[in-house]
């Protein structure tokens, strides 16, 4: 069974979103598998970098739409972007400066973030941007 399962209560009906959203719950989805069996640090590292890169990227796409359709709530939400971003880069530069370590704590706060921020920040700019033309 995943870590996250996807779910309809994710949708944000913007379909370049909805699937960045799916592979973010791949991404921390296999990052707890790599916990789970014990992979070495090596290989989990380097599904961090995968997810902190990947997050940035999907960061900037919604931050483009919200820049480009002058959507209302940009501030606040780019502010979560920033607070994650950085909370998981402290996490990452920990780990691989051995100071941390990949625990459930880690994994429920990576999944509990992001369930809480697609069903409530995203969720809001979902109907936003369709409002605006797009799907």
């Amino acid at each position: 069974m995943p870590y996250i399962s996807w779910d309809d209560k994710f949708i944000t009906g913007i379909r370049l979103i909805d699937d960045q959203h799916k592979k973010l719950v791949n991404m921390i989805n296999d990052l707890h598998d790599a916990m789970m069996i014990g992979k070495g640090k090596q290989a989990v590292s380097k599904v961090i970098q995968e997810l902190v890169d990947y997050t940035v990227s999907h960061f900037s796409t919604e931050e483009k739409f919200m820049i480009k359709y002058s959507y209302p709530w940009m501030l606040p939400h780019r502010s979560e972007h920033k607070k994650f971003v950085d909370q998981v880069s402290d996490f990452q530069k920990g780990y691989n400066e051995g100071k941390i370590s990949l625990s459930i704590e880690i994994m429920n706060f990576l999944k509990d973030w992001l369930v809480n921020h697609i069903q409530n920040t995203d969720k809001k700019l979902g109907p936003f941007l369709k409002e605006k033309g797009l799907s």
